[in-house]
């Protein structure tokens, strides 16, 4: 299996030569595929040209998109980054980019993946992070924990080749195994937002808590890595909880009652 479904994903990057060094990393590890998410700085900047180097053709063949959405909207799974680890939203499936890259790897096998990186000053909001299956962080020393974001692109790049290299060096006399057609994320978005509705109408999603159990939820299936077949099942669930949450208001209800006397 090769590095071509792994997908480098950068959020509103601010300096161009973190995108030329962002292309040059990636063509040192063996990975092509760009996708800018509603860019500051841009591939045409001479700074990005300059730092891009070898990794020029991967800086021309960049996609811009307006939204995560739109550079996730194919994937089967997906890693934000960041250095800030704590928090509900930033506790679910997460570990260093050694642990995290060949669960990445391997997921490729069935579509296209990705490792989102956020905005230089900032990083990814809470929501970003909650959009893809789980976090990747990169143990540094606490005293001064921001890395240069091409520096972290070289270090998950790194871990990728390195999950690839042992996999072609176990792929010898290993037996083919079918692979698992995971649903992409287009897919399983549609899937998240009918079973919020679902979630909501029984009462199970309410207050301040909602967004941070519908987060677990997501972390949930997300780390099961669901099929189309898996997918249809659970917006079966949704729509069987809506009929049942009518009924029972309906019930409720009860019909109009008639005051007037015979």
């Amino acid at each position: 299996m090769s590095l071509s479904n792994c997908r480098i994903v950068l959020v509103h990057t601010h300096y161009a030569g973190n995108l030329g060094a962002t292309a040059r990393v990636m063509r040192n590890f063996g990975l092509s595929d760009l996708v800018l998410v509603a860019p500051y700085a841009f591939t045409t900047n001479p700074e990005a040209r300059r730092m891009a180097r070898d990794g020029l053709s991967i800086l021309d063949s960049a996609r811009v998109v307006p939204e995560l959405g739109d550079a996730l909207a194919d994937c089967v799974y997906s890693f934000a980054t960041s250095s800030l680890t704590a928090g509900v939203w930033r506790s679910g499936t997460i570990g260093t980019a050694a642990e995290k890259m060949p669960e990445l790897f391997a997921a490729a096998e069935a579509g296209p993946v990705a490792l989102v990186f956020g905005p230089e000053p900032h990083g990814l909001s809470n929501d970003q992070v909650g959009r893809c299956h789980g976090l990747v962080h990169i143990p540094v020393d606490p005293e001064y924990g921001s890395l240069n974001l091409a520096q972290a692109v070289a270090i998950c790049c790194y871990e990728l080749r390195k999950a690839w290299s042992k996999s072609a060096n176990e792929a010898h006399g290993k037996p083919e195994l079918p692979v698992r057609a995971v649903a992409p994320f287009a897919e399983q978005e549609r899937m998240f937002e009918h079973l919020r509705e679902a979630f909501t109408a029984i009462g199970y999603l309410f207050g301040d808590k909602a967004d941070s159990l519908m987060h677990g939820v997501r972390h949930l299936i997300g780390r099961a890595q669901p099929t189309h077949q898996e997918v249809k099942l659970l917006h079966g669930l949704a729509r069987q909880i809506l009929w049942a949450a009518r009924q029972a208001r309906d019930v409720s209800d009860g019909p109009p009652t008639n005051l007037t006397s015979d």
